[in-house]
């Protein structure tokens, strides 16, 4: 086994559906850019409201990819 170098970057995901699909969107985008990602930790939820409803969710994301040697 050899032995793995690791980065974190945070990431801020929105949505106007989900939870989900704000995920989705922020590590769909990064994986455009940044090569090997390998785990996610969703540090902060929250949202935008309009008109007594949720408009947008917005997340905080911990992204880990592992660096080429």
């Amino acid at each position: 086994m050899t032995n793995h170098v690791y980065k974190n970057v945070e990431l801020v995901g929105s949505s106007a559906t989900s939870i989900e699909d704000a995920i989705e969107n922020a590590i769909g985008t990064a994986a455009k850019t940044l090569k090997h990602l390998e785990w996610f930790e969703v540090l902060e939820t929250r949202g935008h409201i309009v008109d007594g409803k949720v408009g947008h969710y917005q997340l905080v994301l911990k992204v880990g990819f592992r660096i080429e040697a």
